[in-house]
């Protein structure tokens, strides 16, 4: 049995703080080609998560510890959907090749991630035009007010 703890859960919001991208993952799935991808994510507020789409997948979302602000988008940019999970709202599924974007909340949050793999980096086509060239704290303090109509500056 593979098991999260909160011990688990401490250790990898201090290596996400340790982290320069302010990230870090501990991984449920043994292999990067698994046909499903199940990973916890601990995410401190400055990490910067680019508006993107996985075109071959869905993805659910789960807060462990912590708040996060989850924004789905439509092809220009404008929020079409908006929860918070941890918050608002216990889970997510963004569609496949749904745009969507992440800001986490609070320090030491640690979301859970399922999709279907196998791994493969974002294709830079799969990076909203729209939100390329922004800096980190632009695009997140955006992300915490953006609300369903908004489109970004």
């Amino acid at each position: 049995m593979k098991k999260l703890t909160a011990a688990n859960l401490t250790a990898l919001g201090q290596q996400a703080r340790q982290s320069p991208r302010l990230r870090a993952n501990s991984n449920l799935h043994q292999e990067l080609g698994d046909p499903i991808q199940r990973l916890a994510i601990a995410m401190e507020p400055d990490t910067l998560i680019l508006p993107h789409r996985h075109p071959h997948t869905w993805e659910v979302l789960t807060a462990l510890r912590g708040r996060f602000t989850v924004l789905v988008f439509d092809n220009t940019g404008r929020v079409i959907e908006r929860a918070v999970l941890g918050e608002d709202c216990s889970v997510v599924e963004i569609p496949v090749g749904g745009w969507h974007a992440v800001l986490s909340r609070d320090a030491g949050a640690v979301i859970f991630e399922v999709k279907h793999g196998p791994y493969a980096p974002i294709a830079e086509s799969d990076v909203a035009a729209w939100s390329k060239g922004r800096t980190a704290a632009d695009l997140n303090a955006w992300y915490a007010v953006a609300q369903v109509g908004d489109e970004i500056d």
